[in-house]
């Protein structure tokens, strides 16, 4: 006796077993830990050195909500008080 497989419920295990697989990899992103460990990234300023006033910050939504950063791609959680050895100032 033959069994008949239903292709779209094997594309459903599939695609879920793909989306798990994914999740830590996308956490991980959120973050760029290992750029931000490289750049010496920390959330506090140094002085006048803070990525509000850096040329890669990439503003959130208001002035002190988390933004982005050239450095790490896809990071959106630097924060504006933050800095890191790659800073430079904004014009």
């Amino acid at each position: 006796m033959q069994t008949k497989h239903n292709p779209s419920r094997r594309n459903l295990i599939k695609l879920g077993a793909v989306t798990l697989a994914m999740i830590p990899i996308v956490a991980l992103a959120a973050k760029n830990e290992p750029m931000r460990a490289s750049t010496k990234y920390k959330d506090s300023p140094e002085g006048d050195k803070q990525c509000s006033n850096c040329s890669l910050f990439v503003p959130g939504k208001s002035a002190t909500d988390l933004g982005g950063c050239k450095m790490y791609a896809g990071d959106t959680e630097v924060s504006p008080k933050g800095h890191c050895i790659a800073w430079v100032k904004a014009a």
